[in-house]
Formats: C-alpha cells, sequence, structure tokens
C-alpha cells in the first residue's frame, strides 16, 4: 500500500512537504520517510527533495526535470544539450545547465548537476521547453543557444576569427557542421547583441552566414 502512494508521483521530482501531505494518516510520517530512503524505494536529490525509484515507479527518471527543479530558474544546457540536439557526439554523464543564480553543483545518487550563471538580458532568450516521449516537459538551451553558451563559458577561448571559430568548433568540439546550416541566424544576432561577449558571437554569426550562402 505505502509504495502504492509512491507510484502516484511517477518520475516527478518530490518536495518533503507533499510527500507528508500524502502520509497525513500517519503519526510519524517522516519515520515513513526514512525507511523508503533506506529500503530505496526513495532517493534524495538534495535536503527536502526527493524521487521515486524506477523500480518502484515503473517509469525512467527525467535528469533534465530533476535539474530544472534542483536549481532555479535554469535550463538545460552546454554538452548535455548539446548532445541532445545532435551536434555533438560524445554523451556526458553530468547534466549542466545555465542559470542567473550563482554557479554550483550537485552529486547525488540520480546524478551530477551543473550550473554556471550567465547574465540577463543573454539568459532569457534561447530557451526552449522539450516534451519526451514520456510526456515530461522541462526547459532546455535550443541548439544555438546550447552552442552560444559554450561559447561564452569555455575558459581561455582565445578565437579572433571565423577561420579560428571554424577550426575550434570542428576540431575541438567536433561539432556537426550540417546541423549548424539549419540554425537561426537571427536568433544568434539576438543574442550576439544582448551585451555578453558580443565579438565572440559576432564571429559564430558571420560563420553561420557564410554556412548559407
Amino acid at each position: 500500500m505505502s509504495e502504492d502512494l509512491l507510484k502516484t508521483f511517477g518520475c516527478v521530482p518530490i518536495q518533503h512537504s507533499s510527500l507528508l501531505a500524502v502520509l497525513h494518516d500517519y503519526k510519524t510520517p517522516n519515520d515513513k520517510i526514512h525507511r523508503w530512503l533506506q529500503q530505496g524505494c526513495l532517493l534524495q536529490i538534495k535536503r527536502g527533495l526527493y524521487v521515486v525509484s524506477p523500480q518502484t515507479s515503473g517509469e525512467l527518471w527525467s535528469l533534465p526535470l530533476i535539474a530544472n527543479v534542483l536549481y532555479g530558474p535554469s535550463y538545460v544546457s552546454l554538452d548535455y544539450a548539446l548532445f541532445y540536439h545532435g551536434l555533438i557526439p560524445e554523451r556526458v554523464v553530468e547534466v549542466s545547465s545555465v542559470t542567473t543564480r550563482r554557479s554550483t553543483f550537485y552529486q547525488s545518487d540520480v546524478g551530477r548537476f551543473s550550473y554556471t550563471h550567465l547574465p540577463l538580458p543573454y539568459y532569457s532568450l534561447g530557451i526552449i521547453q522539450v516534451t519526451s516521449a514520456d510526456n515530461v516537459r522541462y526547459l532546455m538551451a535550443s541548439p544555438e543557444k546550447a552552442l552560444c553558451d559554450t561559447l561564452l563559458l569555455t575558459r581561455n577561448l582565445r578565437v579572433y576569427s571565423v577561420k579560428g571559430l571554424e577550426n575550434y568548433l570542428q576540431q575541438d568540439l567536433r561539432l556537426d557542421f550540417s546541423e549548424l546550416a539549419q540554425f537561426d541566424v537571427t536568433l544568434v544576432k539576438n543574442l550576439a547583441e544582448s551585451g555578453t561577449k558580443t565579438a565572440l558571437l559576432g564571429l559564430l554569426v558571420n560563420l553561420l552566414e557564410s554556412l548559407s550562402c
């Protein structure tokens, strides 16, 4: 019966207050939560935030959704989003996100989650809502935004020409250039004009325009 209570949450992250609400008939609900954790039916993402194990819920976790809920406002980006969009070949383990808050990192039984700060108004552009095959919705960078975020947040990136940028994308990121041809150049221009490393993103605009010729 108690596991049936957990199944109602599916793969969605659960606040401690929500668990207390479904356990309102229990005299010691926190003891019950502790037993679920010991049994592995429930896993703690951070203090006060949990997720039901796939073995109990019958549903796989959505790591991007967990990333959105774990620390916000945020959206999934960088290598995780680049791989999702088919831009880079290597699957990544860490779920990387961008946030308007300070940069931080979480390690839990569920996975590794990193958050890197980027400022407004740049932050608010190019965020899309993704709906998975399981009808789970979460926020992620568009392909254009994920690449721009990567360029902005790569340390010691010394690129001063379109050719230099092209070499970096091909040799270091191993980016699929056939996907670049589908990019929304207007969005990249808007990102470049937002005031964050305008010259670097301007090189990307020039590269994209050359690919469309």
